[in-house]
């Protein structure tokens, strides 16, 4: 399925771009690295097109702390669910062995 360019201005300069996403996303995140080129190049600067380097890399640099962070509370929260478990293990080994039932009661239908 063939998708229609969308033009996106980023920098200063008109992009058409084609691309599965939709076009709303295409907008957004094309809006977020134009803040970010804006935030490299400070107010009322012009943006030079090595710019859009630094925003890139900018932008991939907090790609990874995301990441990083996430492994951190993924794995933080797997030390707490085997915490948990092993809580509830030990407190059913505590528990009392339920008693059989009598040799002469019939089963229930």
């Amino acid at each position: 399925m063939s998708r229609a360019p969308v033009e996106l201005r980023v920098g200063g300069q008109t992009y058409r771009v084609v691309a599965s996403a939709g076009e709303d996303e295409l907008r957004r995140l094309a809006d977020q690295v134009d803040a970010r080129l804006k935030e490299l190049a400070g107010p009322g600067r012009a943006i030079a097109p090595q710019a859009l380097l630094l925003a890139a890399i900018s932008l991939a640099h907090d790609l990874e702390e995301e990441r990083a962070r996430r492994v951190v509370v993924e794995e933080r929260s797997r030390e707490m669910l085997r915490a948990v478990l092993q809580r509830i293990d030990a407190a059913l080994e505590d528990l009392p062995a339920p008693e059989p039932p009598p040799a002469d009661a019939s089963p229930e239908l």
